[in-house]
């Protein structure tokens, strides 16, 4: 209960205070190709129960037409406007509405695209279902932010991501979610969430 509290108070706060930064992105994401500015993904949510994730949209239009896979370094599907909005981690903004929903929290496993493989170095395509540790991740809200995301490098594999994940659900407590919160601010304000290398 304190930590749904805590999700709602800094959701509505977040929300109130990037409301400038909307419009900015808003008009940047239509000079850009003139596509929708906002995007759905079904993402895997608490209990395996799939929800549309809101995003300010970073790739090209039709990006979703192609295999759902995490994106790559480089990755053509990115345009210009979206490359700035990943290293500042700015696209997801729209996910505030989701913590306000109930669908997400601040801290917690990064929510997965419904169907999501891995690409591993032999060229082998592998569902994130089959990785050890997928179904442990879903027994709490996925999150913003969480270990697996300020500390595994973005290339880093799922297994490895999944074990961070893992150790975040039997351990949380609030003044971990503070010091993760606090973590990914500073990431930000420096937009190295793409940098694959450790973060922090």
């Amino acid at each position: 209960m304190l930590k749904r509290t805590f999700d709602l108070l800094l959701a509505a706060a977040g929300l109130l205070i990037s409301s400038p930064l909307w419009l900015v992105i808003a008009i940047a994401i239509k000079l850009q190709d003139g596509g929708p500015v906002l995007f759905a993904q079904p993402r895997v949510g608490r209990n395996g129960v799939t929800f549309p994730a809101l995003k300010f949209r970073s790739m090209i239009p039709g990006a979703e037409l192609l295999p759902p896979r995490q994106a790559e370094e480089d990755d053509p599907r990115v345009t210009a406007v979206g490359r700035l909005l990943r290293r500042t981690a700015m696209d997801e903004l729209p996910q505030l509405y989701n913590i306000l929903r109930g669908d997400m929290s601040f801290v917690g496993p990064r929510p997965l695209l419904a169907g999501e493989i891995e690409l591993r170095g032999s060229g082998e395509s592998v569902p994130l279902s089959n990785v050890p540790g997928y179904q442990l991740r879903h027994s709490v809200r996925p999150g913003l932010t969480g270990l697996s995301q300020v500390y595994a490098p973005r290339d880093a594999a799922r297994s490895r991501k999944f074990r961070l994940d893992a150790l975040y659900v039997r351990n949380a407590t609030l003044c971990l979610d503070l010091f993760l919160i606090a973590a990914s601010f500073w990431i930000t304000a420096r937009g190295r969430w793409e940098v694959r290398t450790r973060k922090i």
